[in-house]
C-alpha cells in the first residue's frame, strides 16, 4: 500500500496526498463528494510520463479540516501541493475542483504552466433551472441536523440534476456511507459555485485575463446546460483549447481521459 503524504497548508491544516508515477509532476483535483482515491486510476494510466499527485481536499479523506471555511484557504491547499512539486506543476480539476483550478492559475501567476479542466458545473443560460439562493444553507443545515444522507440526496438532486429514482437507488448501494462521511464539505462546494450558477455567461469573465494554456473539456453525453457552461469557458479564455470527449458524462473514464491529458501537457 501507498503511504499517504502530507503537507501543511498556509492556516496549518494538514492536507493528504498521493504521489505516483515519474517525469514532470501534474496536481489533480476533485470535485464534489471525490477524495485521491477516485483518480487512481487516472494516475495509473499518466505514470509512465508524469509524477501524479492527487490530493484530498480539506475535510476529507486523510486531510484536515480548519473553519471557518473559504474558498481562498482551499487555493492555499492546492499552493502547498504545489510547493511539494517543486513550485510548479500541470494542474488537472474535475467538477467544481475545475473551479479551484481556475482560481489558482489566476491567482498564482507562474506556477501553473499548463490547466486541464473537466466540465466545471457553471450554469450560464437557461437550459437547466439556476440553483436556489439558500442552497448552501440547506446543505448546512441538513448537515447539522444530522441529516447527512438527506443533504447528498438533496445535493444530488439539486446540484447535478440526478433524478430523485435514481438517488433513492444509490442510497441502498455500499457506497453510499462514505458519501455520508463528506457530506459537510457539500457546502464547501456551494461557496465554490456561488455568483457561478445563476443562469449568466457575465460572472466566468473573471478569468478573461488567465492567459495560461488551458484545455477545456466536456463530455459528448453530458446534458446541454452543462456543455454550454464548458463552451461559455473556452469563449472566455485567451488561450483555451476545447476538447468533447465523445460518449462520455460528468464521470470520464480514465482510459479515455488519460491520452487526451497525455498529448496535452506533453505538447
Amino acid at each position: 500500500m501507498r503511504r499517504v503524504e502530507r503537507t501543511r497548508s498556509a492556516d496549518g491544516t494538514a492536507i493528504a496526498f498521493d504521489r505516483s508515477g515519474r517525469g514532470p509532476a501534474i496536481v489533480v483535483v476533485g470535485g464534489a463528494l471525490a477524495d485521491r482515491s477516485a483518480f487512481a486510476s487516472l494516475a495509473a494510466r499518466l505514470a509512465s510520463r508524469f509524477t501524479v499527485i492527487a490530493l484530498d481536499r480539506r475535510g476529507r479523506g486523510d486531510s484536515g479540516d480548519t473553519a471557518p471555511y473559504a474558498v481562498e484557504r482551499e487555493v492555499e491547499d492546492i499552493a502547498a501541493i504545489l510547493d511539494e512539486a517543486g513550485g510548479s506543476s500541470f494542474l488537472f480539476g474535475h467538477s467544481s475542483g475545475a473551479v479551484l483550478a481556475l482560481e489558482t492559475a489566476r491567482t498564482l501567476p507562474g506556477r501553473v504552466p499548463k490547466l486541464a479542466v473537466y466540465e466545471p458545473p457553471f450554469v450560464v443560460d437557461d437550459s437547466r433551472a439556476p440553483l436556489p439562493a439558500d442552497y448552501v444553507t440547506r446543505l448546512e443545515t441538513l448537515v447539522s441536523e444530522d441529516r447527512r444522507g438527506d443533504a447528498v440526496a438533496y445535493f444530488m438532486t439539486t446540484g447535478p440534476v440526478v433524478p430523485a429514482e435514481v438517488v433513492t437507488s444509490m442510497r441502498e448501494k455500499p457506497f453510499w456511507p462514505d458519501l455520508e462521511t463528506v457530506a459537510h464539505t457539500l457546502a464547501y462546494d456551494g461557496m465554490i459555485m456561488a455568483g457561478l450558477i445563476g443562469g449568466r455567461p457575465e460572472p466566468l469573465e473573471r478569468w478573461a485575463s488567465l492567459s495560461v494554456p488551458t484545455l477545456v473539456m466536456d463530455g459528448g453525453a453530458s446534458p446541454p446546460w452543462q456543455r454550454a457552461a464548458v463552451q461559455a469557458l473556452a469563449s472566455v479564455l485567451p488561450d483555451a483549447l476545447h476538447r468533447t470527449l465523445a460518449d462520455q458524462d460528468h464521470g470520464p473514464g480514465a482510459d479515455v481521459l488519460a491520452p487526451v491529458l497525455v498529448d496535452f501537457f506533453a505538447g
